[in-house]
């Protein structure tokens, strides 16, 4: 199952497909070592959190959790379709749009 993963703007940025999330050209990003919805790179370093089932933010606040290690390589997620526009939402306080780079 696919997740569509959006900035505030709605502008799809990412997606989740079971713990990893991958960029809109299939490239792996990061995952989700804990079980909750902090999201690190593959290299440890905290890339967002999942707020609200559809959005990311990276949160200037977010405490250091040590390095989780590495999950392993996830296989190809497959074509993840396109999710259209998800509308705008106001940033949490302390947060803002995580920025992937290309």
């Amino acid at each position: 199952m696919v997740d569509y993963l959006f900035n505030s703007s709605g502008e799809w940025i990412c997606f989740k497909v079971n713990k990893f999330i991958w960029d809109k050209n299939g490239k792996l990003i990061g995952w989700l070592p804990w079980g909750n919805n902090e999201v690190v790179t593959m290299k440890g370093d905290y890339l967002g959190t999942i707020v609200d089932k559809d959005r990311i933010y990276y949160f200037t606040n977010h405490p250091y959790r040590g390095n989780p290690g590495y999950p392993g390589y996830p296989g190809y997620p497959g074509y993840p379709g396109y999710p259209g526009f998800a509308g705008y939402k106001p940033l949490p306080s302390g947060a803002k749009d995580i920025v992937i780079k290309k």
